[in-house]
């Protein structure tokens, strides 16, 4: 019987508790939201629209040593280690002819300082450090400015 009533009370006591930390807590977020919303996980909601991208617009740098933007939608490109779908415009070979700015000659250089005579492993997925820039409102606040040598 004492066994009982200790247990009885203890499953009390823990309900009581997780009750107090819902109040506390409401639905257990701690009062923030996610970028996704008010969206809870299990559920599934409806796609952002598409952003869009501006075309054949310079861009400028917002700090130094940014990496350039790009300009342009890259959906359904390709940058793999089997194929770089930027390499067909912006190689050396290829820039001319496209139109498109070339890849840095820092590109082409290894760890070692060699320069290579085709792009650097280490350099030759993209999208590591280029990203395209979408007309889109920010995803949070943001108090960044640029330094004046470059406005």
């Amino acid at each position: 019987m004492k066994k009982l009533l200790v247990a009885l009370l203890s499953v009390g006591a823990l309900l009581s508790g997780s009750v107090l930390a819902e109040l506390d807590n409401p639905g257990g977020t701690g009062g923030l939201e996610s970028l996704r919303g008010a969206t809870e996980l299990e559920d599934t909601r409806p796609a952002d629209s598409f952003k869009k991208y501006p075309r054949e617009q310079v861009l400028d740098s917002s700090f130094v040593y940014q990496p350039p933007l790009i300009p342009h939608n890259i959906r359904g490109y390709e940058v793999s280690l089997n194929a770089n779908k930027c390499l067909s415009c912006h190689s050396w070979k290829n820039a001319k002819e496209m139109g498109a700015t070339k890849i840095s000659v820092t590109h082409y250089v290894n760890r070692e300082d060699a320069v290579l005579s085709d792009v650097s492993p280490r350099r030759y997925f993209c999208l590591q450090c280029h990203v395209p820039q979408a007309n889109a409102k920010p995803l949070i606040k943001n108090n960044f400015e640029a330094v004046d040598s470059l406005k």
